[in-house]
């Protein structure tokens, strides 16, 4: 969300000085595509920020905004110049991008001036208050939308040429994560995770707990009287990471049984084979479902024989980014 501020915030620098700048948005993207759906970059006459992908082809793209820059007068006009370039990253293909990884992806141009300064300072307020909304890039427009009920997506994209689009991306934090347990592990992975695209809200029950005051990394915390109370903190959701680190066997299995009932993107549980073995198998004979204990990742994390909390941070990381970007 940072990288994401800062990109506006150049914006913002450069319209003041009634410089237009040219916004680079992925639309789509599919396949080896470097670029994915949301990347942005703002282009300036002797600057950029941000990246759509890399390589060739951003160089390429970066080039031709400079250029339309120049070609359309700068700051001058109303309306900002927009439209989309497809990119095929193949050799002798229809729109070359120049790569060959095999992807593809479609970039939005669309020339900012100073007229766009309050639709950009809303999304500003809106991303340092954590507060979700609409971003909309047409043709012809540029707009903030409020979060209706209805509006359950991250991004929408529709067009019919390369002059005539409309993309839509929920703004904001699109996962959430969830931390029960607040010791070196969670902290950690708190650093870890906000770097990315995470929400992140910290559980724990010790209130005078070193590394729960270390910890400046996540966006909520919240010392609960007991584990028995979980349930009530964390809804389910599909874009919802669990990960239980408490302090010991039975604070675990309290949470578990508290969430297991729910649905999450992701559910695991730091512990040891022989340790987590048999709490499963204590829950299976209890009569908890087969289905509803094979959801529960654990012993957490990718094998990469981590063992320091660092370590164990960077193999549960990873494996949550898996589940993250699987298409499956």
């Amino acid at each position: 969300m940072k990288k994401e501020l800062e990109i506006w915030q150049f914006a913002v620098g450069r319209l003041k000085q009634n410089k237009s700048v040219m916004l680079l948005v992925v639309a789509e993207s599919s396949g080896s595509s470097p670029g994915r759906q949301g990347f942005k970059m703002v282009v300036a006459a002797d600057e950029i920020i941000g990246s759509i992908g890399g390589g060739v082809m951003e160089l390429n793209l970066v080039e031709s905004a400079k250029k339309h820059l120049k070609s359309t007068g700068g700051s001058s006009g109303a309306n900002p110049d927009s439209f989309i370039k497809p990119q095929i990253h193949q050799k002798n293909s229809t729109n070359p991008s120049g790569m060959i990884c095999s992807g593809r992806q479609t970039v939005i141009f669309y020339k900012l001036n100073s007229t766009d300064l309050p639709t950009i300072r809303k999304i500003i307020r809106a991303l340092n208050n954590h507060r979700a909304v609409i971003l909309q890039i047409s043709n012809t427009n540029f707009h903030v939308l409020e979060i209706q009920v209805e509006d359950d997506f991250d991004f929408q994209f529709e067009h019919h040429d390369e002059d005539n689009f409309l993309f839509r991306e929920k703004l904001g934090f699109k996962n959430k994560l969830f931390i029960i347990g607040g010791g070196h592990c969670a902290l950690a992975l708190s650093e870890l995770a906000s770097k990315m695209d995470f929400y992140i809200s910290l559980f724990d029950d010790r209130a005078d707990l070193n590394t729960l005051a270390k910890n400046k990394f996540v966006h909520a915390k919240t010392i609960i009287e007991s584990y028995e109370e979980i349930g009530d903190f964390i809804p389910s959701g599909e874009n919802h990471f669990v990960v239980v680190m408490t302090l010991g066997y039975q604070s675990d299995e309290i949470v578990i049984r508290k969430l297991i009932d729910k649905n999450f993107k992701y559910f695991g549980v730091l512990g040891s084979n022989a340790k987590m073995a048999t709490l499963l198998k204590n829950l299976s004979k209890e009569g908890f479902a087969a289905e509803k204990l094979n959801n529960i990742r654990t012993p957490i994390g990718l094998k990469i024989n981590s063992r320091t909390p660092e370590e164990i941070a960077i193999s549960i990381a990873a494996e949550i980014i898996a589940v993250k970007n699987s298409t499956g």
